[in-house]
């Protein structure tokens, strides 16, 4: 039976939680990691009817992505809104979990199910994340063992890129060494110089596996003394906020703004539109929530529109005397997207496992229909 924590850990491999913003809440709030879990709802937020529709269906686990507590409590007592939202989580067993700014970040995160969902393509981050630091593992060894060494180094966490794994590079090269006479060389004589043919062999390690996989490196080297440099690097990545892309066709805004409306769950806060609606666009850029502080990013970046929520006046009105048109499409219906992309990739990693993306409106403005 597929347990809380596996759910967790294959939400945490997609949406890391140290990519989380400094100031955000993320991961399990409440629950047993070790409780049996085989369905869980996703929803954008931790509210009363989100809870409800848990309790409703059964399920083992709500994953939201707006964080329950996201300051500091100090009791969770039921004359309290939240406080009687985790009661009420924890009487019926089910856990609550969120992934937060890591989804908004991560690469699919909430901004790819955005664009997929208005057909923009071929996106990258509109505010990339900097670079991970990491270090280069660098070793020499014979060539009959370099694959074994490799193997060793991957499994100890060394040659993830990305999607790909045990990325390893070599170049054949020649080696030399005086033993002493006490010395039990794996190639050569004690007391004699020996110069031997060797592989320089490199793999990139995250900071926090280093020791791990010079640990590893050290076993299985068949040298006694086996030389390697630890050398500080930076890894490049797809993280970031927000997305820009291309549509397929040139299309005019008020076209485009049609295809908002009907690609998201309708609310009672309307899509609002900034631009002239005859006009030309293709380069989209998009951000799924609160989005106004990355208008100039999308200026800068050549986009002819920008989808987001959240938008105050003065930024969109400064925005279209610079050119850049606006589509306003609220908070809760652009993030929406992204429940779907989380659930079905989370149950592809678990298997024999359910999930059910709630539709239920949360977007505040909706109670005022």
């Amino acid at each position: 039976m597929t347990r809380v924590g596996d759910w967790v850990a294959a939400m945490e491999s997609l949406y890391d939680p140290r990519w989380a913003a400094s100031w955000d809440a993320v991961g399990l709030v409440c629950g047993d990691p070790a409780a049996d879990c085989g369905h869980a709802l996703f929803a954008v937020d931790p509210v009363e009817a989100t809870v409800a529709e848990a309790v409703r269906l059964g399920v083992g686990l709500l994953v939201t992505h707006h964080p329950l507590l996201l300051r500091a409590v100090h009791g969770v007592p039921e004359v309290d809104y939240k406080g009687r939202l985790v009661s009420t989580l924890v009487r019926e067993g089910i856990a609550l979990y969120v992934a937060h700014t890591n989804a908004d970040v991560a690469s699919p995160g909430v901004s790819d199910a955005l664009a997929s969902a208005l057909g923009v393509r071929d996106v990258v981050p509109l505010a990339p994340d900097p670079p991970d630091a990491a270090a280069k593992v660098v070793t020499y060894v014979p060539a009959e063992q370099c694959r074994s060494v490799i193997d060793a180094m991957t499994a100890a966490g060394a040659g993830s890129i990305g999607a790909y794994t045990r990325c390893a590079w070599w170049v054949d090269g020649h080696g030399t060494f005086d033993a002493p006479a006490s010395a039990n060389p794996a190639v050569g004589e004690p007391g004699g110089r020996t110069e031997t043919p060797e592989r320089r062999v490199e793999l990139v390690v995250p900071t926090a596996r280093v020791a791990a996989v010079v640990g590893a490196l050290r076993v299985a080297h068949p040298y006694e003394e086996p030389a390697y440099d630890v050398l500080p690097t930076l890894v490049p990545h797809a993280r970031g906020v927000g997305r820009i892309g291309d549509l397929a066709e040139p299309t005019t805004l008020g076209e485009l703004a049609a295809v908002v409306a009907s690609a998201l769950p309708t609310t009672a806060n309307p899509i609002r539109v900034s631009g002239d609606a005859v006009r030309v666009v293709r380069r989209v850029a998009v951000c799924g929530g609160a989005g106004d502080d990355l208008i100039d990013a999308a200026r800068a970046a050549g986009a002819d529109v920008y989808v987001t929520a959240d938008l105050r006046h003065h930024p969109v009105s400064e925005a279209a005397e610079r050119g850049l048109a606006m589509v306003d499409a609220g908070h809760w219906a652009t993030e929406w997207p992204w429940l779907g992309d989380a659930a079905e990739r989370v149950a592809n990693s678990l298997g024999d496992v359910r999930t059910t993306v709630s539709t239920t409106v949360t977007d505040p403005w909706s109670l005022l229909a």
